[in-house]
């Protein structure tokens, strides 16, 4: 009744493959998730990513903000080398009215109209502050400039591993249905043998918790490759549905040695950067605060002018008729000091400059990590090199192995419990190469993102590893 059951509900569901198309079926399968029109719809290459990101992703978006904010301030800061102009009006306009009464004088009275503008024009000839700040403000905007990069940069890497990622999921389903279609077979295999009386029952119960197992794995991996597309889709910012190339292949390839690595990415970190940059503003900072204490000199134009209509402390009667006009134009050099503050200034100062060292210490330690990761991700990349090839002849053998088990297995010279083995050790060995080339693909976006070096599209002899005598290289993939 079981062997039944799954003729019944599971067969019809799944391919058969004799023995040989089985071994050399993978790259069939693979073109055939990629038929469908649909699919081929809004398809997105890796080298899409870089500009999907720019036009998409809102960090990056907020992000530029900030550096229009930093320009602004900048300009804002450039400003204060201008003249200033200032416009008052005392009363627009104003009316009084009163009377005096005096026992040794004559009474006066007041009722009059009047208007008081005035016109003030500052020029700052020497001004201790204005330099620093303008240096200061030109460094936060390099600042943001370069804050924006990394982000971009950091964003186009996270979204390249997530292409991989998925890309990667992609070849596991694969892997795994192959798997799934081998186990099928074997349990039909299982059946016939028992059903002509050459087999056992526990031959067939065997294959049979194999093909469970083997839906397990797969069902898992359909699920991660859910997960793995809805993250590449959040950090692209796409609401529609889309597709990728599903067909795993190397990036390119890595020319450079080490020593390169190491030059070019400590010379473009824009993180170490920053660090300097930060160490910069501190020390201005720290000037400024002395500065803060030295005299101001600037020149200022004042021109003020009255209307009035009406009289003012008259003894007599009020002419409302009465006006009259006055204007003063009046020119100085100024000259302001703040000679003493307590002591404040001085120890704000010893404070900036005790950050800009501290500033120098986190420069050198974040080189030091920077040498590492850079050292890590160039002997990662040898590794995978090494990995990929080693596991293409692992896979070439446990190809041919359980081809020659499934032959022992037919003629009654071996078990099915062989060709179950064999058939785990192909898959394992599938999931290795998917593995070495994902891994592969990883180093490359990270050695690209450290070093500020491009990715190669050709192959050099820098880029052989024939230490482990391999009858082929990279080059040759």
């Amino acid at each position: 009744m079981h062997r039944k059951l799954i003729h019944t509900f599971l067969i019809p569901f799944f391919l058969f493959f004799d023995s040989n198309n089985v071994l050399f079926s993978q790259n069939k399968d693979e073109t055939k998730l990629i038929n469908s029109t649909k699919e081929r719809e809004n398809l997105i290459s890796y080298s899409d990513i870089n500009k999907i990101i720019l036009n998409n992703n809102q960090e990056l978006k907020s992000l530029n903000e900030l550096v229009l904010s930093a320009k602004f301030n900048l300009n804002s800061k450039l400003a204060k080398r201008n003249p200033t102009l200032d416009f008052n009006v005392n009363g627009l306009p104003q009316y009084q009215v009163g009377r005096t009464y005096n026992s040794n004088s004559g009474n006066t009275k007041t009722s009059q109209l009047s208007v008081n503008p005035s016109l003030r024009l500052n020029l700052d000839l020497i001004d201790p502050l204005r330099g620093n700040e303008i240096k200061i403000a030109k460094l936060n905007y390099e600042i943001a400039q370069n804050n924006y990069d990394i982000k971009k940069r950091d964003l186009i890497q996270e979204a390249k591993s997530r292409y991989h990622d998925l890309q990667k999921s992609y070849q596991d389903v694969i892997n795994k249905e192959i798997t799934l279609d081998l186990s099928i077979q074997s349990l039909k295999d299982a059946e016939s043998k028992l059903e002509t009386g050459i087999g056992t029952k526990f031959e067939v119960l065997e294959a049979n918790a194999q093909l469970t197992r083997d839906m397990q794995f797969l069902n898992e991996k359909k699920i991660q490759q859910k997960i793995n597309k809805l993250a590449l889709k959040e950090i692209l910012n796409i609401k529609e549905g889309f597709n990728i190339e599903r067909k795993q292949a190397l990036k390119g390839y890595w020319n450079y040695d080490l020593e390169t690595n190491l030059k070019n990415g400590l010379q473009s970190n824009l993180s170490l950067k920053n660090t300097r940059i930060q160490e910069k503003i501190k020390q201005n900072q720290a000037k400024n605060f002395l500065n803060a204490n030295k005299p101001k000199i600037f020149i200022s134009n004042t021109f003020s002018s009255s209307f009035t209509k009406g009289d003012s402390l008259t003894s007599t009667l009020i002419d409302s008729d009465e006006y009259g006009s006055s204007y003063t134009n009046t020119i100085s050099l100024n000259f302001s000091w703040n000679i003493f503050d307590g002591g404040q200034n001085k120890n704000s100062s010893k404070s900036q400059k005790a950050s800009a060292k501290a500033e120098n210490f986190s420069y050198v330690n974040f080189q030091n990590i920077l040498k590492s990761n850079i050292s890590k991700a160039h002997l990662n990349l040898k590794l995978n090199q090494a990995k990929i090839l080693s596991t293409l002849d692992e896979l070439s053998s446990t190809k041919e192995s359980l081809r020659l088990s499934r032959l022992r297995y037919e003629v009654g010279i071996s078990t099915l419990k062989d060709v179950l083995i064999r058939q785990k050790e192909l898959s394992d060995a599938r999931s290795k190469n998917i593995d070495a080339i994902y891994k592969y693909n990883l180093n490359l976006d990270q050695l690209e993102r450290l070093t500020f070096l491009k990715i190669n599209t050709n192959c050099t002899d820098q880029s052989i590893d024939k230490s482990n005598d391999q009858p082929y290289s990279i080059c040759d993939i």
